[in-house]
């Protein structure tokens, strides 16, 4: 790679010219929705390196979520229905409008909390949200369902129907859990499946309580047991066999070995 330093104004040439009549064949046939899969996979990866604090790996991940807005501006640009400029301007006004005690000095939003009540309430008075069921339609339902359902739960909390400790929470799953048994000894798939939902749906609950991301919380026990296979699948190698090779038995001691590592 050449050791010079772009400017912003020469990336956006680039795209243009990448979508151009003499461009690279990829760039000039994609499209709003063909580009959607590489957004979101652009969008994981610099999570990913953001967990893992791999700052070279960041920037170059932003890098990759930026080319994705930026292919999506020129695409806007060349329907005329909007450009990168517009892009930052609309951003811009966003900010400002929002955060009204940085740029206009009012006074008594202190703390995060009061800058997101802030937020939350400019949000609806800009969008002329009249009620809570139209400010939960507005929540995107592309989103993870984990993510959505969080999103729901906490903007129902702030007209009043939530619980106010914890403990009724823990009953209304073990309730949906005897409820899914009975849907099961039924054999009712379809009903199964419904309970199944409304089973994660109150463990969102109980997360939305404590303020906790379910999708993190998920994907921490995905990685745990994840390390725990691969050690019950190396325990079995080193004994020369595969993992099929081993009795439940064997491999739940295997697995309380590695929980006692941990």
């Amino acid at each position: 790679m050449e050791d010079r330093r772009y400017t912003y104004e020469e990336l956006l040439a680039i795209i243009e010219r990448l979508r151009g009549e003499n461009g690279c064949p990829w760039d000039k046939v994609q499209t709003h929705f063909s580009l959607l899969p590489h957004l979101l996979e652009e969008s994981y990866e610099l999570v990913d390196a953001i967990k893992n604090e791999d700052m070279p790996n960041m920037k170059e991940e932003l890098g990759d979520v930026l080319l994705q807005v930026l292919l999506h501006a020129q695409i806007g640009k060349e329907e005329d229905q909007f450009d990168m400029e517009g892009v930052v301007d609309t951003l811009a006004k966003k900010l400002v409008y929002r955060h009204p005690h940085v740029f206009n000095g009012i006074q008594g939003i202190d703390t995060p909390h009061e800058v997101v009540n802030t937020w939350e309430e400019l949000k609806k008075k800009e969008k002329k949200e009249a009620s809570v069921s139209e400010s939960i339609e507005r929540i995107a339902k592309a989103l993870p369902a984990l993510i959505r359902t969080q999103k729901v739960q906490k903007k129902v909390a702030k007209s009043g129907l939530f619980w106010d400790e914890y403990n009724p929470l823990f009953e209304k799953i073990s309730e949906e859990s005897e409820e899914l048994k009975k849907s099961i000894k039924n054999g009712n798939i379809t009903q199964i499946e419904e309970e199944l939902g409304d089973l994660l749906f109150s463990v969102v609950n109980l997360s939305t309580f404590f303020n906790l991301n379910p999708e993190f919380a998920l994907t921490k026990s995905l990685e745990k047991f994840i390390n725990r296979f691969r050690y019950i699948e190396n325990s079995a190698f080193a004994q020369g066999k595969q993992v099929l090779d081993l009795s439940l038995q064997e491999m739940n001691k295997l697995w309380e070995e590695c929980k006692t590592l941990e």
